[in-house]
């Protein structure tokens, strides 16, 4: 019988757990025992109790060595990746783009790991997509920080000492977290416009109620997968002379663009935090790939010119239960694609194995993973 080990999560604000024991429950018809770190859910408000309660076992930290698959949230260190037995399967996100030690030393242990933001945005896939479970979670929380630490209500009142005029909450970036954080400002009472490189996204902002900021461009930049490719720097150019345009009355900025293994787009400029009025707030949940904003500390929060930029990295983590219920829904999933008879297999030829397989057999079988530690790529 095949052993699943949830460790606990070791990453500097990391509040998540990869599974919970809701999910326990349905790992077990599969015939898998569960192990989980003992007060791995403590973050999440779930206790060694509930985890028991639901079937699993608790264990020490060195029970990781005899696990056949190990699900986590958060990129392991180089040390806790140098552990895993060979053989063994990996489930996380991990950011290969930026964790490119913690690659090699899963490749060279002969860990299969397959990576959660790999996995292929296609039909069959979105039960396993914790890319845009995760996103959700961030563009709602997003706009609720920024409401709670504007000075300004967000909707329009009218009352017998004046009338209070909405405030403008702009967003760049109409993904999954864009389009949440369009729908929670919206709720709330906010003006809302949209800045997205890709034209087919308008269609979704407007049916949300936001404005679309156009940006004329005759290049389509919609990439595989629905994601946004990297535009030129012309197009750059011109978008930042539109947005600077429609910053200078903006409360709140959400930035939400990003490039599945790249840096972010760099959108915001010193000189656009410059146009924005003093007391504004830009939350930036590309911070942990560079930011969309020039300003961003991924440490913490900025000020500029009367203007707080705050990271937004940690956010669905700062929503811990919730996050966590669906990361690990999104973990029993795939763990189902792997599991045969209580035992544990990859099937290369299915596509949602091969896209989101990481490391296999000592190799590095991601293309651009593997020339990036080559030195091929940038």
């Amino acid at each position: 019988m095949a052993t699943l080990f949830v460790p606990r999560e070791t990453a500097p604000g990391e509040r998540r757990v990869a599974v919970t024991p809701a999910s326990i429950k349905k790992l077990a018809r599969w015939d898998l025992t569960v192990v989980v770190e003992a007060g791995a859910g403590d973050g999440a408000g779930i206790s060694d109790e509930a985890y028991t309660d639901a079937g699993a076992r608790i264990g020490d930290p060195g029970a990781i060595g005899d696990a056949s698959v190990v699900a986590r949230v958060a990129p392991p260190s180089v040390e806790e990746a140098s552990a895993l037995s060979a053989d063994t399967v990996l489930l996380t996100f991990i950011a290969p783009h930026r964790n490119l030690e913690v690659v090699a030393a899963l490749a060279e242990g002969g860990v299969t790991t397959l990576a959660m933001e790999l996995v292929p945005r296609i039909s069959r896939a979105q039960s396993i997509d914790a890319l845009s479970s995760q996103a959700n979670i961030s563009g709602y929380r997003a706009v609720i920080t920024a409401a709670y630490e504007l000075d300004k209500y967000f909707p329009l009142f009218m009352t017998a000492a004046g009338t209070i005029r909405p405030a403008t909450v702009v967003v760049l970036g109409a993904g999954v977290a864009g389009l949440q954080a369009v729908a929670t400002a919206r709720r709330l009472g906010a003006l809302v416009k949209v800045s997205d490189i890709r034209p087919a996204a308008k269609e979704e902002v407007e049916s949300l109620g936001g404005t679309f900021i156009d940006v004329p461009s005759d290049e389509d930049l919609t990439g595989e997968g629905g994601y946004a490719k990297e535009a030129g720097e012309d197009f750059l150019t011109r978008q930042r002379r539109i947005l600077t345009e429609n910053l200078a009355g903006a409360h709140a900025v959400i930035t939400t663009a990003q490039i599945p293994g790249r840096p972010a787009p760099m959108l915001l400029t010193t000189p656009m935090i410059e146009a924005m009025p003093a007391g504004s707030i830009v939350i930036d949940l590309a911070a942990a790939d560079g930011g969309n904003c020039e300003l961003t500390d991924v440490e913490g929060p900025v000020e500029h010119g009367g203007v707080r930029i705050l990271p937004g990295h940690h956010l669905a983590s700062s929503m811990a239960a919730e996050a966590s219920a669906m990361y690990a829904n999104n973990i029993t999933s795939f763990v189902e694609l792997l599991v045969t008879d209580g035992q544990i297999g990859l099937d290369r030829d299915d596509e949602v194995v091969a896209g989101a397989l990481l490391t296999h057999e000592g190799r590095v079988v991601h293309e651009r993973t593997a020339a990036l530690l080559e030195g091929g790529a940038t």
